[in-house]
């Protein structure tokens, strides 16, 4: 706790006064670009990995990066999504997995978190993702596996997505873009879903059109 107090006290000393005029800007309103969804994981700092800004991300965390699909019961991540979308107008939307995602290998292994009732009901929204990447075809080690897991979680995630109606009557419109991705914390690089491929390729290549700085149209993955 030590360590979280001083780092406000050197934060206000520091880069609060820094980014003074940016603070003030945002103490009367947001208006970021995106909703980014990862997991609740201490080793992921959205910001940090994506070099952004207070303002620029509408982050919503929970284990597993998890979108349940869309009930008329009132949900955080339900209730964040909508309001993103709806009063905020995000223009993208990120669903973000990670390796070494605890909660994947307790999707994987729900007998593990047997005594722990909250997160094994929480854990089967990504039931489906476990039961798809067992049945890929080919012998996989663990950690192939998880990997695999991990993906098809981030794409079982966006799939929950398009449940949303807020989300829907932006694709249908074609005026918010769905991303899905995967965070390497070992090496820092980040995987992406490309449609056309059917497959994670490396965010370089995903993008190649857009960090080129040319007009790339609105997409929607997963």
């Amino acid at each position: 706790m030590k360590k979280v107090v001083s780092g406000i006290v050197e934060f206000q000393k520091g880069s609060f006064k820094q980014h003074e005029s940016l603070f003030s800007e945002l103490a009367n309103g947001q208006s970021p670009e995106v909703l980014f969804v990862t997991c609740a994981d201490s080793r992921i700092d959205p910001n940090l990995v994506t070099q952004t800004q207070p303002g620029d991300l509408f982050i919503c965390r929970n284990a597993g990066n998890i979108v349940p699909p869309h009930t008329r019961q009132a949900g955080g991540v339900t209730a964040s999504i909508e309001y993103a979308v709806a009063v905020l107008g995000v223009k993208d939307i990120v669903i973000c997995g990670h390796t070494d995602c605890g909660a994947m290998k307790g999707a994987m292994n729900l007998d593990a978190v047997a005594e722990l009732p909250h997160v094994r009901d929480w854990l089967e929204h990504s039931r489906a993702a476990v039961e798809v990447a067992r049945a890929t075809p080919g012998k996989s080690s663990p950690h192939e596996e998880l990997i695999r897991v991990t993906e098809e979680n981030v794409l079982l995630q966006l799939q929950h997505l398009r449940t949303h109606p807020a989300v829907a009557a932006k694709i249908r419109n074609g005026e918010i873009g769905l991303h899905g991705w995967v965070y390497h914390i070992e090496s820092g690089a980040v995987t992406c879903y490309e449609d056309s491929a059917a497959k994670f390729i490396p965010l370089e290549q995903r993008y190649a059109v857009l960090l080129s700085g040319q007009h790339a149209p609105i997409e929607n993955l997963g």
